[in-house]
């Protein structure tokens, strides 16, 4: 007998919010399958508030109350059963963040869990990575996400080690180079250190802006992108103005702007652990949200 259940993802990152909503089909003697049912992104940039003032803006805190209602009646046309909402770098550095939350919760009855890094890390983790992960080869798995970017080591199928590091594209955009340059140091030294003995070694890349790039390479679904064609879109782009990028490339204005950053973190990550091609499967936290609460992980 076949059952599909409901579930929805709220994602609160620095750049967007994203609602997912799957549907889970259960099949006797089977493996529960997960298919996207609708996804709704907002552009609502709280890491420009976070990461320069340090606080979440009353504007934006309307904005997000706004944006959680809509949510809210979205799920219940959806019939969804459960959902969860998590909040990532922007809101848990936010000195108003713990604030902000409580009076989401009080205007609309949303709770929101504010993840830490390595949490955040953990759920990306748990999303279904088996058909690439299996065998003897080595990941790189890579999130890139507006604060902060995830980074995870799988080899024999399983994670070696996690990390998660203060380096998102709308953290590049506000910080100074020479603050950005640090952080970047950073990031190549431990991922040198935790990749040098692994052996075909590839990538993996979750986030909006690589599966963008994904889209624009007309790569069929599976097939990974090679270290060149990123690095040649990458400086295709850099060559570019905003405003080109979005009226010739037809990119969201949110997007035209931290799609450098990001890619510059993918292509510095395939350069420090050797990797010579990188996979996009779309999956991302609010994929890892959906699975972890069927599972009762969270």
């Amino acid at each position: 007998m076949l059952e599909v259940k409901k579930y929805g993802a709220i994602d609160i990152g620095s750049n967007a919010i994203r609602l997912l909503v799957s549907n889970v089909i259960i099949a006797e003697d089977k493996e529960p399958q997960f298919k996207k049912s609708s996804l709704v992104r907002v552009p609502i940039r709280l890491g420009a508030d976070a990461f320069v003032k340090g606080v979440i803006s009353d504007e934006n805190i309307a904005r997000m109350i706004d944006a959680i209602e809509a949510f809210k009646l979205l799920m219940s046309v959806h019939k969804v059963e459960r959902y969860k909402a998590c909040a990532t770098s922007a809101m848990r550095e936010a000195i108003n963040g713990k604030e902000v939350a409580e009076k989401i919760l009080l205007k609309t009855g949303v709770k929101i869990d504010i993840i830490g890094g390595k949490e955040e890390a953990a759920i990306i983790s748990s999303t279904d990575l088996n058909q690439l992960i299996e065998g003897d080869n080595s990941y790189l798995y890579v999130d890139v996400g507006g604060g902060s970017t995830e980074f995870t080591i799988f080899s024999g199928g399983k994670i070696v080690t996690s990390k998660s590091f203060k380096i998102g594209t709308v953290r590049l955009l506000n910080n100074k180079k020479s603050v950005n340059k640090e952080m970047f140091a950073h990031v190549e030294k431990w991922i040198k250190k935790n990749t040098k003995d692994l052996k075909r070694l590839s990538l993996i890349g979750s986030g909006g802006n690589i599966n963008k790039l994904f889209k624009m390479s007309g790569r069929t679904e599976g097939k990974p992108i090679s270290f060149i064609y990123l690095n040649a879109q990458y400086q295709f782009l850099k060559q570019m103005t905003f405003d080109e990028r979005v009226s010739e490339l037809s990119l969201n204005p949110d997007r035209a702007d931290v799609i450098i950053p990001a890619t510059k973190i993918y292509l510095s990550a395939m350069k420090w652990s050797g990797a010579r091609k990188i996979y996009v499967p779309k999956i991302g936290l609010a994929d890892g949200i959906i699975k972890s609460l069927f599972f009762n992980k969270l």
